[in-house]
């Protein structure tokens, strides 16, 4: 197997709102707000028209993407044996995805995430994990990890205890680890953690410029290149219209965005350009082409509505 993936196994459902009610609800554009009460969820997802109910999580997207490119993949991801984990299972299968998790009945129900999309296509997400956040060692499949070239971990799964566990367990067990740090939440929340990972845990690191800079406290973008030139393995960062940049102890390749794209939804433009961009490594092509890849990958996500691309 090419690349398995490790992450949150979450239903995304999709909603357009306006800018009101981002604010009313207390919420900050483009970020991840985790809710830990399903009744909260619940009554802020009754304010509002569904426009489409997928299959999500992170790397689960970026799975689903690499395989729509042709590599075997597989993932690994908590769901309950309820009515959205059996839809979640068969959305994997029918990517021709495998699945490395026996669903069971919990206490919890199967994670769900919010996806509001503003008129100028930003996404804003409030995540209730329900059992994808308790996620152990004893769910991690050993067997998978080590017949696999890359394991690809998502910095929304971290979290202390079983969650900690199940991520360990995987980057042992693992021939080499990529890892996406997610969400300026996700490294404010686990700051020293996440820095120990990319110094000495991870073989790729997938940021955009705002975690990245966070992460190492950077003033300005020369501190991250010279950060990640220092660290001997691979960082993979996205720039928004700056484009995107790979970066190892020798090399900085840049990627310029594409232009003239009609874009309507921003949800999943990170997944698929790691999507992108593994394909183009585990297959052996240059930095520069596996950049051109994930770039094209993302490309064509954001002009439609979801964070999988409808092939």
């Amino acid at each position: 197997m090419k690349i398995l993936g490790l992450g949150n196994a979450i239903v995304d459902v999709i909603c357009k709102v306006d800018d009101e009610f981002i604010s009313k609800n207390n919420l900050t554009k483009s970020t991840m707000k985790l809710i830990f009460d399903n009744n909260e969820f619940e009554n802020l997802l009754s304010n509002l028209k569904i426009e489409k109910t997928v299959s999500g999580g992170s790397v689960a997207n970026s799975i689903v993407g690499l395989s729509q490119l042709g590599d075997k993949v597989g993932f690994i991801g908590k769901v309950n044996d309820d009515d959205l984990g059996k839809k979640y299972e068969e959305g994997l299968l029918r990517e021709k995805v495998s699945y490395f998790y026996s669903k069971k009945k919990e206490e919890l129900p199967t994670g769900t995430c919010l996806i509001l999309v503003t008129p100028d296509s930003e996404r804003t997400m409030c995540t209730f994990l329900g059992t994808a956040g308790k996620i152990n060692e004893n769910d991690v499949d050993v067997d998978a990890i080590n017949k696999s070239e890359i394991i690809f971990l998502e910095g929304y799964l971290w979290d202390e205890g079983d969650p900690k566990k199940a991520f360990e367990k995987a980057i042992t067990n693992a021939n080499k680890v990529a890892m996406s740090l997610s969400d300026q939440f996700c490294v404010d929340r686990h700051k020293p953690h996440f820095l120990e990972l990319v110094k000495n845990k991870l073989d790729i690191t997938f940021a955009n410029e705002q975690e990245i800079m966070s992460l190492i406290d950077a003033k300005d973008f020369n501190e991250v290149i010279d950060f990640a030139k220092s660290l001997g393995k691979l960082l993979v960062i996205t720039r928004g219209e700056k484009g995107a940049v790979a970066i190892n102890s020798s090399e900085v390749i840049e990627c310029g965005i594409k232009q003239g794209l009609n874009i309507v939804d921003l949800t999943g433009a990170g997944d698929l350009f790691a999507a992108g961009f593994l394909h183009g490594f585990v297959n052996e092509m240059s930095l520069r082409e596996s950049l051109e890849k994930g770039t094209e990958m993302s490309s064509k996500v954001i002009q439609q509505i979801g964070a999988r691309l409808q092939v």
